[in-house]
């Protein structure tokens, strides 16, 4: 038994990650800091919520650090924490790194520093809710970046996935600025093979330990910021009541 396992830990996720015993995890599903919101350094470097906050949108979601490196920091970074996560996860297991358009080439070149093996990009099409813009196409995609630790067994136990997920977003399932609908994550979450252990290091509103928690896999995060530690620590514990008594 995992003694870190259905654990939440709030702190940086590389000390986290460092305390990890090697080889223990069965899958990698994460949605990291994107470092972006502009073509250029000055853009990157935005508040937050100017970044990624819809001027109509009326409620305030607290704020989170680490989204303002330069591409060479950006990329220097990632290729630390996907390391440590390369020496925690068992041999075969897949990774799902969420990227926007911009950091999609870094996000490629950054899992294969780290050691993994890169098998695709699965598009997660948000619909035409996507921010208009005449003369140019919405701002409708986003991306899973996926691959494995090394040879990848196609007889493990877990679902053949789609590679497009049409899912628009609910203001009612958003707790988080740049948070993904849980029923996206609860599809991904499938990769990994039930019983398993899902790893998040950067957990946000906790929802991808929700769709685990949900979808009867195991699932271990970190958060650095303290209110979206207790917003997820809130989510996690309605998703364990649910799965213990489901309708």
């Amino acid at each position: 038994m995992h003694k870190h396992r259905n654990t939440l830990h709030h702190g940086d996720c590389l000390p986290f990650l460092e305390s990890l015993p090697e080889g223990s995890i069965d899958a990698l599903i994460t949605d990291p800091p994107y470092g972006s919101g502009g073509l250029h350094l000055s853009a990157r470097q935005q508040p937050v919520k100017s970044k990624y906050q819809q001027s109509n949108t009326k409620r305030q979601y607290p704020l989170f650090d680490g989204d303002a490196r330069d591409q060479r920091a950006h990329l220097r970074w990632s290729v630390m924490w996907l390391a440590e996560c390369a020496r925690t996860l068992k041999p075969g297991a897949p990774i799902c790194v969420f990227s926007d358009w911009r950091q999609l080439p870094l996000t490629t070149d950054a899992i294969q520093a780290a050691g993994f093996t890169w098998r695709g990009v699965a598009v997660w099409d948000k619909t035409e809710r996507g921010r208009p813009a005449m003369g140019r196409f919405r701002a409708q995609a986003e991306y899973v970046v996926w691959g494995s630790k090394g040879p990848m067994q196609t007889s493990r136990r877990a679902d053949a996935l789609p590679g497009v997920y049409r899912i628009a977003g609910r203001q009612a399932d958003k707790h988080h600025l740049t948070g993904k609908p849980t029923e996206l994550m609860r599809a991904i979450v499938r990769i990994c093979p039930p019983g398993g252990i899902v790893l998040d290091p950067f957990a946000g509103s906790g929802t991808t330990l929700v769709a685990a928690q949900l979808e009867s896999r195991d699932w271990l995060g970190c958060e650095a910021s303290a209110e979206y530690v207790g917003i997820a620590r809130e989510r996690i514990a309605a998703a364990e009541r649910l799965s213990a008594h489901p309708a």
